[in-house]
């Protein structure tokens, strides 16, 4: 049985997606685990790449030599190549599928209800968590429940005519990862303006108070073997004096994450880490958290609040773990086991027993 990457995606974070998933191929490569790689283009097609394929194999599209595959759901689903004419379909023994999509629909849960009808097991959150990460609102709105620090936040849509804080205001896509289509206005009538400029606010748009003051830090964790905090980050900006850390900060270096300047571990006010890793800890139950991700912070010297998670993250989080270091090809290894001995779901027909049926009478009686 074979492990296979899966990694692309109709999604803003595509580029992204590639670099994190090839980073895996080759890991997994080395440590002769053979494994497959599976791209999802750009139009939502499913095609199997050489493990050794570079990033610039992709810059005008699939790299040369792909092959079709196709991801079917049922029972008697899975991953199946495509053959010509002659060749026929073949349905390929996976034994896991290691998920390095960013972004919707790849981490809002979409692909993960595909994985799940088509029976097989994955890496990363599970439906449930991946669509509570990905929608900045139920996220924060779960955080704020659970008691923990976070800055105040509002739904923002055309007709919004009153926020309960004061400006000025960061906008944020309701779903959405990275740092893609998020603007710092000055006034409510700027926000409203955006919604009709910005394409990635098509879908939903939330708005909190902009903290100048703030700054980003992050910690990931894993769930398997156990529930393990890696070491604190704080991501530097070189993007010129920009309000936020942006998408260039994070990945424009080459190796996506890998290669973004931060401070690591993070020189925090005291006590600080031990609020990080508190919170942290709380959001892998609140935020039902399987797999590796990254919870960001903001924070200052006096105050600390969550933000966001990232339940994929990008290289999958794999230059965090240095407290104990952690070698990727581990990181990888312990993902795919999980995949194997947690299952996301389990369905059941239990109640499902006909009685309803049999008492039902005539559906033209109900329709009249």
């Amino acid at each position: 049985m074979t492990i296979a990457v899966l990694f692309g995606g109709p999604a803003p974070e595509h580029d992204i997606s590639i670099l994190t998933g090839l980073q895996a191929l080759r890991e997994l490569s080395r440590a002769g685990r053979d494994p497959l790689g599976v791209y999802w283009t750009k139009t939502g097609a499913f095609l199997a790449v050489a493990p050794d394929a570079e990033a610039e194999d992709f810059l005008e599209g699939a790299p040369k030599g792909s092959t079709e595959l196709a991801l079917r759901a049922g029972p008697d689903g899975g991953l199946f190549s495509v053959g010509g004419r002659l060749k026929g379909e073949r349905r390929l023994e996976v034994e896991a599928v290691v998920v390095a999509t960013h972004g919707a629909p790849g981490e809002d849960g979409t692909l993960q209800g595909l994985l799940d009808l088509a029976g097989l097991a994955y890496t990363g959150p599970s439906v449930a968590g991946a669509a509570i990460g990905m929608d900045k609102w139920v996220f924060g709105s779960l955080v704020a429940a659970a008691g923990l620090p976070t800055l105040p936040r509002a739904l923002l849509g055309p007709d919004t005519d009153v926020l309960p804080f004061d400006g000025p205001y960061i906008v944020k896509p309701r779903f959405g990862g990275s740092s893609i289509g998020i603007d710092v206005v000055a006034d409510l009538a700027t926000a409203r303006a955006r919604l009709a400029t910005n394409t990635h606010l098509a879908n939903g748009a939330v708005v909190e108070p902009y903290r100048e003051d703030l700054r980003d830090v992050q910690i990931a964790l894993r769930t398997h073997p156990r529930l393990e905090l890696s070491a604190i980050e704080r991501p530097l900006r070189r993007s010129g004096g920009a309000e936020i850390l942006d998408y260039r900060d994070k990945y424009v270096g080459g190796e996506g994450m890998v290669s973004a300047p931060r401070e690591l571990p993070a020189v925090l006010a005291p006590g600080q880490r031990e609020e990080v890793e508190r919170c942290a800890r709380a959001i892998a139950s609140v935020a039902l958290v399987r797999g590796v991700a990254r919870v960001d912070f903001l924070a200052n010297d006096d105050e600390l609040y969550v933000n966001e998670i990232n339940t994929i993250p990008g290289s999958l989080a794999k230059y965090l773990f240095v407290e104990p270091p952690l070698a990727f090809a581990d990181l990888l290894g312990d993902l795919v086991a999980e995949a194997r001995q947690r299952p996301t779901h389990r369905y059941s027909v239990a109640g499902a027993d006909g009685t309803v049926l049999r008492s039902a009478g005539s559906i033209a009686a109900k329709l009249a």
